[in-house]
């Protein structure tokens, strides 16, 4: 076994240990989609998003939750890197034959196994539960988008559970980054009819251009133009986070 499986497969059995981690990386996502998906449809029937096109409410709110899929397991892996620095663990592993790359790479393994599950748990339900128009020939484009946002993701937030020192510190980083990043973004409400403010907020984060390109790819929504500018913008991010993540590891002593 490599040191990038043997990574992997030690988070596995480190998550399989603590059944709550998994109900937040699996089945929260899903709950959102069921309360707020069921909620808000009885309110709103049809909606319109972009000029004659129509979809109704979970069809607008899935590819939020998939979003949501990726930045949420994210969130639990860098906690767990957290707790093996704060333990010393990190310290001995680094004592074994692993590069910290193939550690970097082991733990995005992992992220993207988990986020390939709950994004197919999520397509499902959105699609027996609410049947949703799912276009499926842009599933290859919707695993290409969790690939690269789910890297982003567990890149930024690992990076800063390394500086981070206290716990408390971490948690307070963490928590707001999840309420903004997911309240300034389009995955509750489109952003034709908001403030100013809050669309030149929202255009700049980038769980909107995740979000965007997954609507793109999966209900149409939008355009390719568009769709084109938040792919770069996103690939960009990805290799920023990915460096910070790196030049954080090698911190590391």
């Amino acid at each position: 076994m490599n040191g990038t499986m043997a990574v992997l497969y030690r988070d596995y059995r480190q998550r399989m240990t603590n059944i709550s981690l998994v109900f937040w990386d699996v089945l929260a996502p899903a709950a959102y989609l069921i309360i707020f998906g069921t909620g808000f449809e009885s309110m709103i029937k049809i909606m319109p998003v972009f000029g004659n096109q129509s979809v109704t409410y979970p069809e607008f709110l899935l590819p939020g939750v998939l979003g949501m899929v990726t930045f949420g397991i994210a969130v639990n892996t860098s906690w767990g890197f957290f707790t093996d620095k704060d333990s010393g663990i990190v310290f001995e592993m680094l004592t074994y034959p692993i590069t910290r790359y193939q550690m970097i790479l082991g733990k995005i393994c992992f992220n993207l196994l988990l986020a390939a599950v709950g994004s197919v748990l999520v397509v499902l339900l959105g699609t027996i539960a609410f049947h949703a128009s799912i276009r499926w020939l842009g599933m290859p484009l919707v695993g290409l988008i969790t690939l690269v946002s789910t890297a982003a993701w567990f890149s930024i937030l690992t990076g800063l559970a390394i500086r981070s020192k206290r716990m408390d510190t971490y948690n307070a980083i963490a928590s707001a980054m999840y309420l903004l990043l997911m309240f300034f973004s389009s995955m509750f409400y489109p952003l034709n009819d908001v403030p100013y403010w809050f669309r030149a907020i929202s255009y700049l984060n980038p769980l909107t251009w995740q979000i965007d390109l997954l609507r793109y790819a999966i209900s149409d929504i939008g355009d390719g133009f568009t769709a084109t500018l938040d792919g770069v913008a996103l690939c960009v991010f990805t290799a920023v986070c990915l460096v910070f993540a790196t030049r954080s590891f090698d911190q590391i002593d």
